[in-house]
C-alpha cells in the first residue's frame, strides 16, 4: 500500500508539473476561470499534497532490494548532489551557468535523481529517484519544443557565479549535515 501512495505522489507531482507543457490551453483556461493567484495557489497545494504522499509512501514502504549500489556510489552521489544544488539554485540567479544550460533547475533535479540511484538500490529509491531522474528530461524536452530556439543570455559578472557557488555549498553542507534527521538516512556515514 505504501508503494502505491508513493507512486500516486510521484504521478501527481509529474502531472501537475507537466500540465503547462502538455496542455497550455487547459492551463490558460484554468487561469481564466480561477484567476492567476488562485491557480498558483491550487498548483502549490497540489505540489504540497504530492510531496506529502511521497514522504508517507517512502516512509511506509519496506526495503526491498533491486540491485546492490556500487561501493563508490555514495561518494559520487555526494559530488553529484553538490552539482545538482549549484544547478538548481542558478535558475533563479543571473549566472553564467544559464549560458551553458538552458534548463539549469531541471538539469539539477535530473543530476540529483541520478546521483541518488548510485547510492540506493531498493524499490522505493528506484521509484522516487528514477522518477526524478526521468521527469526533468521529459519536461525539458517539452518546454524546449514549446519555446523554440534557445536564446542564450548574455555574460554575467564572475562574482555572481562565485556567490551562487558559496550559497549552494552552504545549503548543501547544512542539508548533508542534517540529512539523517531530515530523511532518515545519513548522507555522511561516520
Amino acid at each position: 500500500m505504501s508503494l502505491l501512495v508513493l507512486v500516486v505522489g510521484l504521478a501527481l507531482w509529474c502531472g501537475v508539473h507537466l500540465i503547462p507543457a502538455v496542455a497550455p490551453d487547459a492551463r490558460a483556461g484554468l487561469i481564466q476561470r480561477l484567476g492567476l493567484r488562485p491557480y498558483r495557489g491550487l498548483f502549490a497545494l497540489l505540489i504540497v499534497a504530492s510531496v506529502v504522499l511521497m514522504v508517507l509512501g517512502w516512509r511506509g514502504a519496506n526495503f526491498i532490494p533491486v540491485y546492490p549500489p556500487p561501493t563508490w556510489g555514495r561518494h559520487i552521489t555526494m559530488v553529484l548532489v553538490l552539482v545538482a544544488f549549484i544547478l538548481f539554485f542558478s535558475a533563479r540567479a543571473p549566472t553564467n551557468l544559464k549560458r551553458v544550460f538552458r534548463h539549469p533547475q531541471l538539469t539539477g533535479v535530473h543530476v540529483w535523481g541520478l546521483g541518488h540511484l548510485l547510492a540506493n538500490g531498493d524499490v522505493r529509491s528506484v521509484l522516487l529517484f528514477g522518477t526524478f531522474a526521468a521527469w526533468p528530461i521529459v519536461e525539458m524536452s517539452l518546454i524546449s519544443r514549446r519555446e523554440g530556439a534557445w536564446q542564450k543570455p548574455g555574460p554575467q559578472p564572475l562574482r555572481n557565479d562565485v556567490v551562487l557557488l558559496v550559497i549552494a555549498t552552504i545549503i548543501y553542507a547544512v542539508i548533508a549535515h542534517f540529512h539523517g534527521w531530515l530523511f532518515g538516512m545519513p548522507a555522511i556515514l561516520r
